[in-house]
């Protein structure tokens, strides 16, 4: 049982940052010309982490639901 929180723990630490990482790179790549880089990666950084983290988050609690 430890394990499977440990494990669930750093899932969702690790999605966190991947998804904050993701969304200032996307941010830079869509959005640097016309906002400027720095706005854009602010943003990316700020909105990126909205889809990705939920779906760890719904993804861990089914896995832990099924298995």
């Amino acid at each position: 049982m430890d394990k499977t929180i440990g494990l669930a723990f750093f899932s969702i630490v690790l999605s966190i940052f991947c998804s904050v990482l993701g969304g200032v790179v996307g941010g830079i790549f869509v959005g640097g010309k016309v906002l400027g880089k720095e706005l854009a990666g602010m943003m990316g950084g700020f909105y990126g982490p909205l889809a990705g983290v939920t779906g760890v988050v719904i993804g861990v609690i089914v896995a832990a639901i099924v298995f």
